[in-house]
């Protein structure tokens, strides 16, 4: 009989032969790698994501994060006029609050359905994951996907919205992807801009365009690795402020992202989509993504205007609301 000290020698030299043999595999590296923050994904489990089951190919980004807060039956009743999806983080409760008594009440325009959505990922912080998840019970207008929340992930988060309009909402006429700190001018964005009464447009796409290049010092916020992005050009794309689309190009962003390498800079890889969809983005002068000192007639010709805090929101919001019997 070999001895204990014989055997647990042999044990140690099968462990680390097996470890040396993990270490030589050359195993596939992720683009995610140095710019996206990478979660333990489930298992995909088989949904109603089945609206996506045609895809057979391989795909280079599967995007199979589950729903950690979801409103799947939010349409199901009546299908809305606009979806309006918010990129948010945890923290945020004021601007959110600030969103549904202001710009994103539900209930402004009793002609026209319009639901509002906040998009989140998930915290790594476990009592923040547990107040907007008491914050989803009271309001139901929250989606979080199991993804870390953070500014390299927020193509993920784009990404996420556009998969739910597209399995939970295929109805709705528009899309307005915008930010927790835009002031929208909604009475301007429906009946100026969308025209509930007009046939609903298809392929389309519209905001502030911006023809630019990438980037390439890495102190820069929008810091574009040349091995992530190689071309001297980005296509043209809509500043990830606010942008207007119609629900069919959901689908679309979402079926060629799964084939399409991500890029943190999510307006700008929204835009990579759009090319290799053939759909050029419309540009238009109200979506402003920057901020602009508040006048009562310059705020009703603007569809969207940057870097409005909460406090701010709910005095333009009041001011507009109250003077709308004054012209111009």
């Amino acid at each position: 009989m070999p001895s204990k000290v014989s055997c647990l020698y042999l044990l140690t030299v099968v462990c680390w032969a097996s470890a040396l043999w993990y270490l030589s595999v050359s195993r596939p590296s992720s683009s995610y790698v140095g710019q996206v923050s990478i979660p333990m994904r489930k298992a995909p489990k088989v949904s109603k994501n089945s609206t996506f089951s045609n895809i057979r190919t391989r795909s280079l980004n599967p995007h199979d994060f589950g729903y950690l807060i979801n409103e799947a039956k939010k349409c199901e009743a009546e299908p809305p006029f606009l979806v309006i999806l918010i990129s948010t983080t945890h923290k945020e409760f004021n601007a959110r609050q600030a969103i549904r008594e202001t710009w994103g009440d539900e209930t402004t325009f009793p002609d026209v359905r319009v639901f509002t959505l906040f998009l989140l990922g998930r915290s790594t912080d476990a009592v923040l994951n547990q107040m907007v998840e008491q914050e989803s019970q009271i309001f139901h207008d929250i989606i979080v996907e199991d993804f870390i929340d953070s500014y390299h992930n927020l193509t993920l988060k784009t990404l996420m919205g556009m998969r739910w309009v597209a399995t939970f909402c295929p109805k709705a006429q528009y899309v307005l992807k915008t930010d927790s700190d835009i002031f929208v001018n909604m009475e301007n964005l429906i009946y100026n801009l969308l025209k509930p009464t007009t046939k609903p447009r298809r392929r389309y796409f519209t905001g502030y365009v911006i023809n630019g290049g990438p980037i390439r010092d890495m102190r820069s916020k929008w810091y574009m690795p040349r091995d992530l992005y190689p071309e001297s050009k980005y296509p043209p794309f809509c500043s990830g402020t606010g942008y207007v689309f119609s629900t069919d190009v959901a689908e679309l962003i979402y079926k060629t992202s799964l084939h399409t390498r991500l890029l943190h800079l999510e307006d700008v890889y929204v835009g990579v989509c759009l090319r290799k969809l053939g759909i050029h983005p419309f540009q238009n002068s109200g979506f402003n993504h920057w901020k602009m000192a508040y006048s009562l007639c310059r705020y009703r010709r603007v569809v969207t205007v940057h870097q409005i805090s909460p406090e701010e929101m709910h005095r333009i919001w009041n001011d507009m609301t109250s003077k709308k019997h004054l012209k111009c």
